[in-house]
């Protein structure tokens, strides 16, 4: 979190009750986190995991991703990795229409 700028102080947290697989244990504690950074206004909400302390860590980390990705724009990682991907399909249709058929 301190790489990409964000402190403690600039954000809020709640907990909320997860919802889906896990039976009776999500239904009755609030593992669900949701994360607000107050300077940016990202709104993060994980229930990854059934414990509220990954659950926590995953939000963090996902909100310090976003913030890196609004930030570096088009030289973020997840940018670089879609166009590595975009590339990849590409390369791929072009073999794909070049061979012949029988």
């Amino acid at each position: 979190m301190a790489l990409c700028g964000v402190r403690e102080a600039d954000l809020e947290e709640h907990f909320v009750t997860s919802a889906g697989p896990g039976g009776q244990k999500v239904n009755k504690t609030s593992t669900c986190v949701v994360l607000r950074h107050v300077p940016t206004g990202l709104e993060v909400k994980m229930q990854k995991a059934r414990s509220q302390s990954l659950n926590r860590f995953y939000a963090r980390r996902r909100l310090c991703e976003l913030i890196e990705a609004e930030r570096l724009g088009d030289k973020s990682p997840q940018a670089l990795e879609r166009e590595k991907i975009r590339k990849q399909k590409a390369r791929r249709k072009r073999r794909g229409r070049s061979r012949p058929t029988e």
